[in-house]
C-alpha cells in the first residue's frame, strides 16, 4: 500500500486560531466603547471605569489564552514531538506526557501509547520471527545442497553404492517435505494474522470435520455442541486440526471438546490423553518454532498459529494444568448470534 500523505497547503496553527478568537472576543467591548463614544462627544476622555473594564478584559483574555495553551496546544505539540521521535526509532519516547490538559487529550495519548507499544512489539516480533525462519529454512536447504553435490560429484572410478545413493535421495526427499511443511505453516500464520471476513462455525461441525480428518482419534464432544462461535469454518479447521495433530503426535488416542456457553462467550476445553506437556516446556509451548519433535518433522509453529488465528477473531487460548496424563487447552471465543 503506498504511503498516504496529507496534501501540503497553508493551514493555521491551533494556537493562532485560539489567539485570534480570543482577540476577537476582546475586541467586542472595545468596539462597544468606541461606538458609544462616537455618539457621545460630550466627554473627550475615557472614564476610569471604562479604562478599568478594558484592562480587566485584556487580563482575562490573556488568562484564558494561557489556560488554552496549557491544556490544548501544549499537550498536542508534545504528542506530535513524541510521534516524530518514535518514527526515527526512539523507543524511549513511548512514555506518558507530563501534562494532558483535558480528558480527550488523555484518552488520545493513551491510544497513542497503546498503538506505539503494539507497533514496537510487532517490529521486534517480525525481526525475531524472520531470524527463526531463516534458521529453520537454512538447515534443510543446506542438507539438500550437500546431498545434491555429493550425487553430482560421484566418482566414476569409485561410484556410490545403491544404498548410499538411496540414502542421499531419501535425505533430499525428507528435507523437501520439511520445507513444504514449513511453508504451509507460514501460509497458515500469514492467514491467521490477516483480518478476514466474519463467519461462524458450530462446535458440531468442528467435531464432524475432525472425525473425518483424524480417523485414528476417538473424538467426542460434551456440553452445548450446537452453539456457534464467531470463527469462520476455514479458521476453525486450522485451529482445531493443529490441536488434534499435536495430540496425535504425542501419542493420544482420544480427544474431547467440552463446551460451556456464557452470555457472550463460549469456552471450549480441548483435552487429550497423550503424553502431555512437561513442566519445563509449559512456558514455551506458544513460542514460535519451539518443538520437542524436531527430529520427526515438527515445525514448532502449530500452537503459535492457533493463538494468532484465535486472537484475530477475538478469542484466546491458554494451557491448563492436568492432574493426570494428557494436555488440556482452554479456548474462549465470542458467541455468534443469529442475525435476523
Amino acid at each position: 500500500m503506498p504511503a498516504l500523505k496529507v496534501r501540503t497547503k497553508w493551514r493555521p496553527t491551533l494556537a493562532l486560531i485560539v489567539y485570534v478568537v480570543l482577540l476577537a472576543v476582546m475586541a467586542l467591548p472595545i468596539l462597544i466603547v468606541i461606538w458609544f463614544r462616537a455618539f457621545d462627544v460630550s466627554s473627550g476622555r475615557m472614564a476610569p471605569a471604562e479604562i478599568g473594564a478594558l484592562a480587566t478584559v485584556f487580563i482575562l483574555t490573556l488568562g484564558v489564552a494561557y489556560v488554552l495553551t496549557r491544556t490544548i496546544t501544549g499537550p498536542i505539540n508534545a504528542l506530535i514531538g513524541r510521534t516524530e521521535e518514535i518514527a526515527r526509532g526512539g523507543k524511549g519516547a513511548i512514555r506518558p506526557l507530563e501534562s494532558y490538559g483535558t480528558r480527550e487529550i488523555a484518552v488520545l495519548s493513551q491510544s497513542f501509547l497503546d498503538l506505539a507499544g503494539k507497533l514496537v512489539d510487532r517490529t521486534e516480533y517480525i525481526s525475531s520471527f524472520a531470524a527463526h525462519v531463516s534458521h529453520e529454512l537454512k538447515s534443510p536447504l543446506t542438507a539438500i545442497r550437500g546431498a545434491a553435490e555429493l550425487l553430482r560429484d560421484d566418482d566414476a572410478e569409485r561410484p556410490m553404492t545403491e544404498a548410499e545413493r538411496s540414502h542421499f535421495l531419501d535425505n533430499i526427499v525428507a528435507d523437501a517435505v520439511r520445507l513444504d511443511a514449513l511453508l504451509q505453516r507460514l501460509r497458515e500464520l500469514a492467514q491467521a494474522e490477516t483480518l478476514v471476513a466474519e463467519g461462524k462455525s458450530s462446535v458440531m461441525d468442528i467435531l464432524s470435520s475432525l472425525r473425518g480428518r483424524f480417523s485414528t482419534l476417538d473424538i467426542s464432544g460434551g456440553g452445548d455442541t450446537e452453539i456457534s462461535v464467531a470463527l469462520p469454518q476455514e479458521a476453525a479447521g486450522i485451529v482445531f486440526a493443529n490441536l488434534a495433530e499435536n495430540a496425535l503426535q504425542h501419542g493420544a488416542t482420544s480427544l474431547e471438546l467440552a463446551v460451556s456457553a456464557g452470555p457472550r462467550t463460549v469456552v471450549i476445553l480441548v483435552r487429550d490423553d497423550g503424553g502431555g506437556i512437561s513442566e519445563a516446556n509449559r512456558q514455551r509451548v506458544f513460542q514460535p518454532f519451539f518443538s520437542t519433535r524436531r527430529e520427526q518433522g515438527g515445525t514448532g509453529m502449530g500452537l503459535g498459529i492457533v493463538r494468532a488465528m484465535l486472537g484475530s477473531h477475538g478469542g484466546t487460548i491458554r494451557l491448563l494444568q492436568m492432574a493426570g496424563a494428557g494436555a488440556a487447552f482452554e479456548i474462549t471465543l465470542p458467541v455468534q448470534f443469529s442475525k435476523g
